[in-house]
């Protein structure tokens, strides 16, 4: 039995394309202010880099970051777990406020169960995979998922360089998409910056995860998420 719905659902529509700054890319000492810089320059979602050590090599953040920035932000909270075993955690970050929740088809040996799982606790659910892994894996779960998340870069580092072989895993994706007529979301994550996302958008991407483009711009935070959510939307 799953637990009760606990999250905030929030309402996908395929004609908005949306900007998710990634909070791991953000100065931790100044976490309100990052917040209130992406919000203030139309940012759509925070996107929350949960790692664990053993799926990938990097330890990062848990529920009680994710916690901490749902108090500090009216904005949806883009969870994307790259832990194992992400079925014993779902349920700690739904509680801390998560609004999407995406996980690996390398750590789910039922994916279909987990995505409904997560949406029985009132969460959107996401699926991705790593860029070795072929576009097919996701299809059990194709038609379930409200979000597909295509990694350009390997996970576990911040900064990484775009990987532009992951274009036609991008068209891949949209393309099976269409033909279920799914409106799911098909979001980008790694190396996405002024050049690479309009690359991503033609691909068919609708929403954008963006770490150093936003807030290492040097001009700061704030027009850093502004320009990209610019190029994003027109």
């Amino acid at each position: 039995m799953f637990a009760k719905r606990t999250c905030q659902v929030f309402v996908f529509t395929m004609s908005n394309y949306l900007l998710a700054p990634s909070m791991i890319a953000s100065d931790f000492t100044r976490l309100a202010e990052e917040i209130s810089a992406c919000e203030s320059a139309g940012a759509d979602w925070l996107h929350m880099d949960v790692m664990d050590g053993h799926f990938v090599p990097t330890i990062t953040i848990g529920p009680l970051f994710v916690e901490a920035c749902k108090r500090a932000s009216k904005l949806p909270l883009d969870v994307h777990l790259m832990i194992s075993e992400p079925e014993k955690y779902i349920e700690a970050f739904a509680k801390a406020g998560a609004g999407n929740i995406t996980v690996h088809v390398e750590t789910c040996s039922d994916l279909p169960r987990i995505v409904r799982q997560i949406q029985s606790l009132g969460c959107k659910a996401g699926i991705t995979l790593n860029p070795a892994t072929p576009a097919s894996a996701l299809d059990s779960a194709l038609s379930l998922a409200d979000l597909v998340l295509v990694m350009s870069v390997n996970p576990g580092y911040s900064g990484q360089t775009f990987m532009p072989e992951m274009i036609a895993k991008v068209e891949e994706i949209r393309n099976k998409l269409n033909a279920l007529r799914s409106p799911a979301h098909l979001e980008v994550d790694g190396g996405i910056n002024a050049e690479t996302l309009p690359l991503m958008k033609k691909a068919g991407a609708t929403a954008f995860v963006t770490g150093n483009a936003a807030f290492k711009h040097p001009k700061g935070t704030g027009e850093g998420v502004r320009l990209l959510k610019k190029i994003a939307s027109s």
